[in-house]
């Protein structure tokens, strides 16, 4: 079942060429299950790595990007076949959220982090069921995960918000798991 991706991560041209091959396997894999790519629009480091192999394995590729950021920042991809703009930076992640059925994670600083942790607050307090993982094949969010279980042990999470999050390593068993939750949910609802 095709399902329309957003994918949060890193424009920064600062980190390991070993992430972007990894956001460039996703984009590629992705594009081969016949995915539709939502990003943030830009066309460096893994976010414009992703969409460019996207489009290269014949995938659809959406990007939306805020009016007010300088090219200089993330520089606007226009080889999306679709390029949004939206006034504001709250904005953007809106229509991003929007058009997702799921939500894919790769490593990136803190405005990837921002776009993770407001999915997953999201989902834990039940304002949608899309799933979301994280993939991360060389444990940069391994800290992260290492205080979701300190505010778990200390009371301050519910085990329910832990769940709401997958992790994996490796970027076919990233998309497995996001398509097989997608489907999950869908039977879900059909039952309702």
């Amino acid at each position: 079942m095709p399902m329309t991706i957003t994918v949060f991560c890193a424009s920064s041209t600062r980190i390991d060429a070993k992430h972007v091959e990894v956001a460039a396997e996703l984009g590629a894999e992705l594009a081969r299950r016949g995915h539709t790519l939502v990003t943030g629009g830009g066309t460096r480091s893994c976010m414009g790595a992703v969409a460019r192999a996207a489009r290269a394995a014949g995938g659809r590729t959406v990007g939306v990007v805020p009016a007010g950021m300088p090219d200089s920042q993330e520089g606007a991809d226009t080889e999306n076949d679709e390029l949004v703009r939206t006034p504001d930076m709250r904005s953007r992640k809106a229509e991003m959220d929007r058009r997702a059925d799921g939500f894919l994670i790769l490593p990136g600083g803190i405005g990837t982090l921002e776009e993770l942790l407001e999915v997953w607050t999201a989902r834990s307090l039940n304002f949608h069921t899309k799933p979301i993982v994280v993939l991360d094949p060389y444990e940069v969010y391994a800290p992260l995960r290492t205080l979701m279980d300190h505010l778990l042990a200390e009371g301050f999470n519910r085990p329910a918000a832990a769940e709401a999050v997958s992790y994996a390593t490796e970027v076919g068993r990233a998309l497995d798991v996001l398509e097989s939750e997608y489907r999950r949910v869908g039977e879900e609802l059909l039952e309702f």
